[in-house]
């Protein structure tokens, strides 16, 4: 079973208030003392915090139910009941918080070490001592503490990178993005090798660049075919997209119809992703049988191609540039 996890619905609570005291002084030679219950203590709060140090929701594969703790009830003396402990879920950057019910968004969670209160914990009840004044000096009212609040969540991870490559299955972007960064990303020539976005660095001059390799887009994937729409949500993050066509496909006519019908996939599923395509590498051409006619492929206007080969390395420092200056 693969470790990475991209969505998972989860139930949180908060803590419940504890209770308020009804109580009276008692103590020798002081037989009609006055009030002296204390107030309950505020339940926990449920919270969420970012971490970069996270890439998965793989955490929560095993554990679906999240509480923070409860108040303590008042007690006598007039000492007021401890505080809940917050109950704090920490996941990745990137991760959208949805309710389940409505599917609406309740938070988008794209800041390391950001605390966001998802549910505040009940308040804490209310002491008799509280309900003492000038014309009632011995109260016997107090107040229980507030029930904590429940909710059924959807976690949605959306993979945050600076570039995103996008292409078919087996078209090299995992050797590509091997050999342009620090990442270990599985290479194999079968389809969908890459089943989880891969993230590396490249480390350029003035600024370091976060590229992903999403997992393989097929025919139909804007309708879900081939976990179209787990991989498809992985690039709405991204500014810029590279696509990666593969030129040892058997004529030109094949290859312009590797295209077309990508950009098809991606119009049907967001038509605003188009214009975040910036570049188009033809790679693979160490193999391509029919490199004097790849100046008759069309690619999308104001969008720049590049030759490449992953195998050997050719091409790759243009991707670089091409890269950096974008």
């Amino acid at each position: 079973m693969s470790d990475f996890l991209d969505y998972v619905e989860i139930q949180i609570l908060s803590g419940n208030g504890g209770n308020g005291l009804a109580s009276f002084r008692r103590e020798k030679f002081i037989p009609f003392g006055g009030p002296d219950g204390g107030n309950g203590g505020n339940g926990g709060d449920i919270v969420f915090v970012g971490s970069n140090n996270l890439n998965s929701l793989r955490d929560f594969r095993n554990k679906r139910v999240f509480k923070a703790q409860n108040g303590t009830n008042g007690g006598s003396n007039k000492r007021n009941g401890k505080n809940g402990s917050n109950k704090v879920i920490r996941v990745p950057l990137g991760t959208e918080i949805l309710e389940l019910n409505t599917n609406k968004k309740i938070a988008d969670i794209v800041t390391e070490d950001l605390e966001v209160v998802l549910l505040e914990g009940g308040k804490g009840g209310l002491g008799n001592t509280f309900f003492k004044s000038s014309t009632n000096r011995a109260p016997t009212k107090y107040k229980d503490g507030k029930k904590g609040e429940k909710l059924r969540l959807a976690l949605n991870l959306k993979t945050i990178s600076d570039v995103s490559l996008i292409g078919y299955p087996n078209v090299g972007k995992s050797s590509i993005i091997r050999k342009i960064t620090n990442s270990k990303a599985s290479v194999g020539n079968y389809q969908f090798t890459t089943i989880t976005p891969n993230i590396g660095v490249l480390e350029a001059k003035n600024k370091d660049f976060l590229i992903a390799d999403i997992p393989g887009l097929i025919k139909g994937s804007h309708s879900g075919k081939g976990l179209g729409h787990q991989f498809l949500k992985h690039i709405e993050r991204s500014d810029c997209l590279i696509e990666v066509l593969d030129t040892s496909c058997l004529n030109i006519e094949e290859l312009q119809e590797q295209h077309d019908t990508l950009l098809f996939e991606l119009k049907e599923y967001n038509i605003k992703i188009i214009s975040r395509i910036k570049l188009i590498v033809l790679n693979k051409v160490d193999a391509c049988k029919f490199r004097d006619e790849l100046s008759k492929f069309k690619p999308l206007k104001n969008c720049s191609t590049i030759l490449a080969s992953s195998l050997d390395g050719f091409g790759m420092e243009d991707l670089k540039r091409e890269i950096e200056a974008i």
